[in-house]
């Protein structure tokens, strides 16, 4: 069921990953940039990998991404979830794999609001008896 453009969304904390899979030889592009230029650390490139590594794809297809917001480890993530979201709609045999692993599973947490009259989310400025 291979068709020529796939695409999928991806999303982590406060990163937005637009995903499109097209048959090739397993060049990952993101933000106009190869893989290696735009992500530097070794264990985002491999947390990008891991959907393509578990579904035995990763030299078939090629990987353009456009991801907005968060930090590094947010957008490795959010660019990890679409690549997981854009091969259930290629072969949907891969739902159990990639739902075992956890790839299909938005991550929810986000950062706490602060609090009006508080130092931040939790913390409290310090308490005075006298």
């Amino acid at each position: 069921m291979a068709e020529t453009l796939l695409n999928g969304t991806g999303r982590r904390k406060t990163s937005v990953a637009r995903v499109i899979l097209k048959p090739g030889t397993g060049n990952i592009i993101i933000n106009d940039a190869p893989i290696d230029n735009y992500f530097r650390l070794e264990t985002s490139k491999m947390i990008i990998r891991q959907p393509l590594e578990l579904t035995k794809t990763l030299n078939k297809y090629d990987i353009s991404a456009n991801v907005v917001g968060g930090g590094i480890s947010s957008q490795a993530g959010a660019v990890r979830h679409g690549i997981a979201r854009v091969l259930l709609k290629l072969n949907p045999d891969f739902r159990l794999t990639l739902k075992k692993a956890g790839f299909l599973t938005r991550d929810p947490r986000m950062k706490e609001r602060k609090k009006y009259g508080q130092k931040g989310a939790r913390k409290r400025f310090q308490f005075s008896k006298r």
